[in-house]
């Protein structure tokens, strides 16, 4: 069973990574969606949310003409810096957050819009900045929905299988995740490392999603 605490180990670094681009960005873009009104807010809120119904091998293509040595980002990046992304661990960390992004703006957003703006009226009034107001007021009110797509965006990143094998490959010990490890070894007709790998797999993501489900928002009875 080593190689599944190695894959494991990998698992849980490009996840946690992941996971804390996210949370950023995905917390930033979700008060912007829901503070701020501009035209075009749904297309960008669907633009955002696409990599939840994209197919993977999709995302991984879109990824390897972005990232890739070819690619206009990936090309600049070795060129001017020799940083190449592709068959690397960060490149899977790239493709996991990618593909987890949505659980946390989606859930952000919502947390944001759950709080009653007149909280935040009040602040200003009494001499807040817009930053204070951000991070004393509405940020705590809203954490626990936040908090509870961060989870999930966690035991999504952890699962990510397709965009990460496109772009980060199956190299053990060093890109090889517990979801392309179990697809590795069911290929070579290991069983028991892949039903180890599986049973892995099934408790952690299991715990995080009862977590996540702990932390999520109760519902306010008469109120949709």
């Amino acid at each position: 069973m080593e190689p599944a605490w190695i894959a494991l180990g990998l698992s849980l670094k490009v996840a946690l990574w992941a996971t804390a681009i996210d949370l950023v960005l995905g917390v930033a873009a979700g008060y912007a969606l829901a503070r701020w009104r501009f035209p075009g807010r749904e297309l960008v809120d669907s633009l955002l949310l696409l990599p939840m119904v994209l197919p993977p091998t999709v995302l991984g293509y879109y990824l390897l003409v972005v990232i890739g040595r070819r690619g206009w980002l990936g090309g600049w990046l070795e060129r001017s810096f020799g940083i190449n992304l592709i068959f690397t661990w960060q490149g899977a960390v790239i493709a996991a957050a990618i593909v987890a992004f949505p659980f946390v703006c989606k859930s952000a957003r919502a947390a944001f819009e759950s709080v009653d703006v007149q909280y935040e009226q009040a602040s200003k009034v009494l001499g807040l900045s817009a930053a204070a107001v951000f991070f004393r007021v509405t940020l705590p009110l809203a954490w626990r929905g936040i908090l509870a797509g961060v989870l999930l965006a966690f035991a999504r990143a952890l699962g990510e299988f397709g965009a990460t094998l496109m772009v980060a490959g199956s190299i053990p010990g060093k890109t090889q995740t517990l979801s392309i490890a179990v697809y590795e070894a069911v290929q070579a007709g290991q069983d028991d490392l892949a039903n180890g790998l599986v049973l892995l797999t099934s408790v952690t993501c299991v715990a995080v999603l009862l977590l996540a489900g702990r932390l999520a928002p109760a519902r306010i009875p008469g109120r949709s």
